[in-house]
């Protein structure tokens, strides 16, 4: 993992955040022992499990605010690109029929960017959706609306592509994207702030699954999300 970790104790939460949420938000949740809170999604499909960035703390705060008030419960992942992404925390989704268009939805604000160059769109990378540049050009974040990257292998080739334009890339991240391939044409432009460390068969699962043609699956696959405590 890229994250550069807190120096705090297990079962320890962070004594220091910009953001502050509070118990009730949290439900109490613990941090593992590299100081990082820790999430589950659970699905028809089972479960994967992510930390949170603490360089991220906008980001973070916010997500653990949103899953401490159920806000992610029975939405769908609502778009879903197999060698790409999927993506939900619309709260629009939540009951949609079928056919109907989502993606637009959100809690009413939304996040300053906090896009770091040491976190990058590797496989399972967690991201904050957000409208693009020509109506946002500061890159804010929905509030509420994610995707996990699914990906697709990653040559040498491509990545020395993606240098000769500008993308500042270490040799580690290089090695991350040849062994675990991602999406590195997003990376530098979106917010990154937490990875999924267990449950890659079900992003597999996902990311597969039949959808029309506005890439919403055609069955909903309805999330719930929980902070381990």
């Amino acid at each position: 993992m890229i994250a550069t970790m807190l120096a705090t104790g297990c079962g320890q939460t962070p004594k220091s955040s910009p953001n502050e949420v509070t118990p009730e938000q949290t439900k109490k949740a613990t941090v593992n022992c590299d100081g990082l809170y820790q999430f589950k999604i659970n699905t028809k499909f089972g479960t994967m499990t992510g930390i949170l960035y603490n360089e991220t703390p906008i980001h973070r705060d916010n997500f653990l605010k949103l899953v401490g008030e159920e806000y992610y419960d029975g939405l769908l992942f609502h778009r879903v690109i197999d060698g790409f992404m999927i993506q939900g925390g619309d709260p629009a989704s939540k009951g949609a029929t079928a056919g109907v268009s989502l993606g637009n939805g959100g809690p009413g604000y939304t996040l300053r960017a906090e896009i770091r160059p040491e976190f990058i769109h590797k496989r399972g990378a967690l991201a904050a959706a957000r409208t693009g540049d020509f109506v946002n050009p500061q890159r804010e974040s929905s509030g509420s609306q994610f995707y996990i990257v699914h990906g697709s292998p990653v040559t040498q080739d491509a990545l020395d592509n993606f240098v000769s334009r500008g993308k500042p890339y270490t040799e580690t991240q290089m090695a991350i994207y040849k062994k675990l391939g991602g999406t590195p044409n997003l990376d530098f432009e979106y917010t990154v702030f937490g990875e999924i460390i267990d449950g890659f068969d079900v992003i597999d699962a996902i990311a597969t699954v039949q959808k029309d043609g506005q890439d919403r699956p055609l069955e909903n696959i309805v999330m719930k999300v929980e902070l381990i405590k």
